[in-house]
């Protein structure tokens, strides 16, 4: 997938995560939605989003960040990685 360089950063998350919400027949979510209670993350998917991430924006996750807290919405998201991309 060819990541748009001038899409926002929650942008590219929220259609990374509409895409994986698609294969699960989730047709609309907000990007405060918790993502894990509506069903749109599971394991799998989390490990996904998260390779997704480090490979697009150049950032990496620790195992310890892996969490509920920090993936729970797009908005969270998006305030992870801005924060990883700061250091």
């Amino acid at each position: 997938m060819a990541i748009d360089q001038s899409a926002s950063v929650r942008d590219q998350i929220r259609e990374f995560v509409q895409n994986l919400a698609s294969a699960k027949g989730i047709s609309s979510f907000t990007d405060r939605e918790a993502l894990l209670d509506s069903g749109i993350l599971d394991s799998l998917s989390i490990f996904r989003l998260v390779a997704f991430l480090e490979d697009s924006f150049r950032v990496k996750i620790s195992d310890q960040e892996i969490t509920n807290e920090n993936l729970k919405n797009v908005e969270t998201i998006e305030q992870l990685v801005l924060a990883k991309q700061s250091k």
